[in-house]
């Protein structure tokens, strides 16, 4: 079973959101994470991994002509610095710059790419809300990234991004990458699944999510997420927490059912419906939060809305 492993805010040699670009660090990294690739791709995978804990990769058999693109986007966190504890975006550029290279390049070989990552784009709503930030008093919201520009460069390729995977919340989410809808480009969305963890540290139980692909496509067809019946995952039974299909009566998480799957939410900024209540229970994988219900129209904002000005239009509307 091939295995793609994405870098983390925890996984340095040097501290946390701490790492350094062309460090041996990464270089020793890549060789394991890249030994098993297939030959003619192995190399490039361990170069570019250890100029900066990214890689390409071809999708393994039976999906066709698909690649997946891992970003090491540690270095586009506003919370991150060099090993010294010092700033510099030049790492993330550089990273930015091979992304769209290699997004051009699949949009030429008509191929359909997944891009995997820790930190999702978008608004921090936890940290936003904890700090008392007044984002209609003219406050910005509190965001994971430093800059939209990979969000942005996503959306652009929306016709080649076949969907979009992150972590690092600890919590099952369903979100949406869109443009502002200005040119034909900016009107198209990325499917973004943000899986729940196996670590319990934020009080959710341990899990993992296993997903059906269309092999033609590329396409999520469906996943399920499965929790342990206790904190430690030891001696425990592992079960189905619930099936997205099933759950929210889709065929396939593509941007356009997300896109209708949020709209939803958006239209019962009670959490009335049956797919709102779903949403909130799985939210937290293994126990229910009362947290989200309580700012569910705010939570559902940040949703679709990854830039700071899209948010705040959409939780400070003009009327109110």
């Amino acid at each position: 079973m091939p295995v793609y492993v994405a870098l983390g805010n925890n996984d340095s040699d040097c501290g946390d959101y701490r790492l350094d670009a062309h460090s041996e660090f990464l270089a020793i990294t890549g060789k394991e994470v890249t030994k098993n690739f297939p030959a003619s791709e192995r190399q490039g995978a361990e170069e570019s991994f250890a100029v900066g804990g990214y890689y390409s990769v071809s999708m393994p058999a039976p999906i066709e002509n698909a690649r997946l693109l891992v970003l090491n986007n540690i270095f586009m966190s506003k919370n991150y610095t060099t090993c010294a504890g010092k700033p510099d975006p030049s790492a993330a550029d550089a990273q930015l710059a091979w992304l769209r290279q290699q997004l051009t390049e699949a949009r030429a070989k008509k191929q359909k790419v997944w891009v995997m990552g820790h930190i999702p784009p978008g608004v921090d709503l936890y940290a936003t809300a904890s700090r008392f930030i007044d984002v209609c008093g003219g406050q910005a919201p509190i965001m994971y990234l430093s800059s939209e520009k990979m969000a942005d460069e996503l959306v652009e390729f929306s016709d080649v991004v076949e969907l979009a995977i992150f972590g690092h919340n600890h919590m099952d989410e369903t979100r949406l990458l869109k443009g502002d809808g200005k040119t034909p480009a900016s009107s198209k969305s990325v499917a973004v699944k943000v899986v729940s963890s196996i670590s319990p540290i934020n009080g959710n139980h341990p899990s993992f999510t296993v997903a059906q692909i269309d092999p033609s496509s590329a396409a999520l067809k469906d996943y399920k997420v499965f929790v342990a019946s206790n904190l430690t995952g030891n001696d425990a039974d592992w079960t189905a927490e619930y099936d997205f299909a099933r759950s929210y009566h889709t065929a396939e998480f593509t941007s356009s059912s997300v896109s209708n799957l949020i709209a939803g939410f958006a239209a019962d900024p009670g959490a009335k419906t049956q797919a709102s209540q779903n949403y909130i229970a799985d939210f937290s994988v293994g126990y229910v939060t009362p947290l989200l219900s309580l700012a569910w129209p705010q939570y559902v904002c940040t949703l679709s809305n990854h830039t700071q000005q899209s948010f705040k239009a959409c939780v400070c509307p003009a009327a109110q």
